[in-house]
């Protein structure tokens, strides 16, 4: 033993400190990680070779070992700090000689790297990585971010702590469409911090607002920290279920919870939707109560209006307030009450499948009662009640063909049920509505007629969707009824557009703002999954950047206008067409339809390909596309070296060591929060990367394995993960914030002002520590 401890305790010092020696060299981070789990491994050899590293393991041949296993007690549940008495043995911190363990881990390393990097199941998940970069990348090069600090400072100045407020309004919304922490940092560092000082604001407050924001990206979906977690907090959930049911005395988790034991990146995006707001807003009200009590640190600024002609208060209350308000809950309310929902007739041609019982029950006897001490005797009488029900009845029914005489009664019976508008129609005169109400309100001196024409189109469609369209009209039938009506919304939508777009807010606003509607609304309705949605993402980017681009040089952009429309219109056709012609009696309606589809598809590609060829041309491109090779290589090669460094870890016996000492508390919330402060303070050293690619694999099984909700567990990691780029001496967001900062902020102030912040992400980490249900309830609301 050395200095008293423990061999693999010294095997633990030592990656330890030749990690953190790696990440001080200077060298790459990626490749310090690598290199970090080669030089342990020969150091930790070299020392067992000799003799100097022994594990005081358990004797298991002593009598009181057998004791325990008499009375019971899993071998793997036996460790030496739940029984400190027990008799050890003094073993090589290798079982079987580090010359095995280097064979294996090369096997293991090579698997490993095929399975998450190069061909496994995994790796459509990382490609979202991929698309995030760019999108964000692309967003940040092409000044929309400028344009954004700009207009919300306009908007937000006159307000105590205004410029502060429009700083954490900027960072949510740069969150939500790029995710890069570094980008957003230093581009409102850039914007921002001259003009806040200028104005007298405190270089505390102005840089500590700018860093936090910079960090939501973090959090905030579409984030790149949740893709990484999510995608191997799956994994570590799955594993971990299983493991637990098996102990429990059950074949798999299923059968013990009830319900797979999986989470999705997609619901991690659901659940971090509502801490993400609730971060930002936090942050803002700081801002706020600070420029209440100390005005001369945070004064409102007056920096030009950005709205448009003088508006009302009456006026702005009845079109932005009222009539969005009347639109929208109208709309729930009508759902609510079915004359608003699905006209879909469809029906399968077999018989459903029976439900089983709320449980299985077919167990043996621990099983049974591991069960009933998950979900109570009451779920488990149910259940058998459940069950008793489906054998009395015959038994569980199977699905079968039906006959054309039962299709047509189902298919009748959901005509009768039908709602009379459809919810399709429904949500796109409600948008077209809103478009038409706020072109109203933002130019209440121009004439109205053209919009009342467009509110005309709205109730005339309606009209003709409740008598004269029905649940068997067909796609093509509803559009040529539909053909006047949507031609007169046109019209006063053209209107409103034009007037819209004379103002200056929605003008910067509403393009990325559409976006992010876009990407994360295809996440969070559950329409895709990350990677698809990742990808319209970088697309939509693009084409925005070469919008902006092309408007910059007095150029028309009418090309990426177009494959704006093409892509909608593609969207639209194949949700309400039947494109499958390749299958005999295929309609002339779903020719036509495939045929503009493939029209609208092909155009869409020809803008995007034009616009590739606008930011080449002017030089956005090449550097993108150069600093998303550099972002994703970086991530990648940090997975790879991050699984070099667990193997070693794993390989002289580290892991299960930290396991076994996790699992001697009985409480699992005593262990997550024993967890949770050792990520926290490892954030003062280690990047998100790091920590998510090393510690989480190894603390995963005991966090993961228990009854905490994963969704919960995920994003209290994730946002605890945050604080690894504010927290000094080593925050990321501090050391991008110094690079840009001028020279009259000193690095102590940049310190000072960053700790309010930290204690508001600790106060957050509390609020959904007591209020777990910030995380759930949108998933809950969303089916997930």
């Amino acid at each position: 033993m050395i200095f008293g401890l423990d061999g693999i305790e010294v095997g633990l010092l030592i990656v330890f400190l030749c990690l953190f020696g790696g990440i001080l060299s200077g060298f790459p981070v990626a490749f310090a990680i690598g290199g970090a789990g080669v030089i342990s491994f020969g150091i930790i050899a070299a020392l067992d070779s000799g003799g100097l590293l022994l594990h005081q393991a358990i004797d298991k041949s002593s009598t009181e070992f057998g004791a325990l296993m008499g009375q019971g007690i899993r071998a793997d549940a036996v460790s030496v700090f739940r029984y400190p008495d027990l008799p050890r043995i003094a073993v090589p911190v290798f079982e079987k000689g580090w010359e095995v363990a280097l064979d294996r881990n090369v096997s293991f390393i090579v698997n490993r790297i095929n399975e998450r990097v190069l061909a496994g199941q995994s790796i459509e998940t990382l490609l979202a990585v991929l698309m995030f970069v760019l999108m964000g990348i692309t967003l940040e090069r092409s000044k929309i971010a400028n344009d954004l600090l700009t207009t919300m400072a306009r908007v937000f100045g006159p307000l105590p702590g205004g410029l502060a407020v429009s700083v954490v309004v900027v960072g949510a919304f740069l969150a939500a469409s790029t995710g890069i922490v570094g980008a957003t940092v230093v581009t409102m560092g850039l914007l921002s911090l001259p003009t806040m000082l200028r104005n007298g604001y405190s270089p505390e407050l102005s840089t500590g607002v700018i860093a936090a924001s910079g960090t939501l990206g973090q959090i905030i979906p579409p984030s790149i920290v949740i893709v990484l977690l999510g995608t191997l907090a799956g994994d570590l959930y799955s594993r971990a279920q299983e493991v637990r049911a098996q102990t429990a005395g059950c074949t798999d988790a299923l059968t013990y919870l009830g319900e797979p034991a999986v989470v999705s990146v997609g619901t991690l995006f659901q659940a971090a939707l509502l801490p993400g707001i609730m971060l930002a807003t936090l942050y803002a009200v700081y801002a706020f109560i600070y420029a209440l009590i100390n005005p001369s640190k945070a004064p409102a600024v007056q920096m030009g209006n950005v709205t448009g002609a003088p508006i009302g208060r009456a006026h702005a209350l009845a079109w932005f307030l009222a009539a969005p308000i009347a639109l929208i809950g109208g709309a729930i309310l009508l759902a609510q009450s079915n004359i608003i929902g699905s006209q879909d007739v469809t029906v399968s041609s077999r018989s459903a499948l029976s439900d089983g019982a709320s449980l299985r029950t077919n167990v043996d006897p621990a099983c049974q009662a591991s069960m009933i001490e998950l979900h109570g005797q009451l779920a488990w009488d149910t259940a058998i009640s459940e069950q008793q029900a489906i054998m009395d009845s015959g038994g569980v029914k199977l699905s079968r063909e039906l006959t054309d005489e039962e299709i047509v009664d189902n298919i009748t019976t959901k005509v009768n049920n039908a709602a009379p508008i459809g919810l399709g129609v429904a949500v796109g005169l409600v948008l077209f509505s809103l478009v038409l109400s706020t072109a109203r309100g933002v130019a209440p001196q121009l004439e109205f007629r053209p919009i009342a024409f467009g509110f005309t189109g709205v109730l005339l469609a309606i009209f003709i969707d409740i008598f004269l369209i029905t649940p068997l009209t067909s796609a093509g039938g509803t559009l040529i009824l539909l053909s006047v009506p949507i031609l007169i919304i046109l019209y006063g939508v053209r209107i409103a557009v034009t007037r819209l777009a004379d103002v200056e807010l929605i003008r910067v606003v509403f393009p990325p703002l559409l976006l992010i509607v876009a990407v994360l609304g295809s996440i969070l309705g559950g329409i895709t999954n990350p990677t698809p949605a990742a990808a319209l993402g970088a697309g939509g980017a693009i084409m925005l950047a070469a919008y902006r681009k092309l408007r910059d040089e007095d150029k028309s952009p009418k090309v990426i206008i177009g494959a704006a429309f093409a892509l909608v219109i593609m969207l639209l056709v194949g949700m309400n067409f039947d494109l499958r012609i390749r299958y005999d009696g295929a309609s002339v309606e779903s020719w036509i339809a495939f045929f503009v589809a493939q029209a609208a598809y092909l155009y869409a590609i020809f803008g995007l390909i034009f616009a590739c060829w606008t930011l080449y041309r002017s030089g956005v491109l090449s550097p993108v596309v150069r600093e998303t090779a550099k972002v994703t290589s970086m991530v990648f090669t940090i997975l790879i070296g991050s699984q070099l460094l667990n193997l070693v870890v794993i390989s002289f016996g580290g892991e299960h060591y930290i396991q076994d000492f996790l699992k001697s508390f009985d409480s699992e919330f005593t262990v997550f929060l024993i967890v949770m402060l050792v990520l926290f303070v490892l954030g003062f050293v280690l990047d998100f990367l790091e920590i998510i690619y090393i510690v989480i694999p190894i603390v995963g099984p005991v966090i993961y394995g228990g009854t905490m909700d994963p969704k919960w567990v995920t994003i209290m990691i994730a946002i605890n993960l945050q604080t690894s780029f504010l927290t000094p001496p080593f925050g990321f967001a501090l050391f991008y914030l110094r690079g840009v900062a001028p020279k009259e902020v000193t690095t102590g102030q940049i310190y000072r002002g960053i700790i309010p912040f930290v204690l508001i992400q600790v106060v957050g980490l509390l609020l959904l520590f007591w209020f777990p249900a910030i995380v759930t309830i949108v998933p809950k609301l969303l089916g997930s």
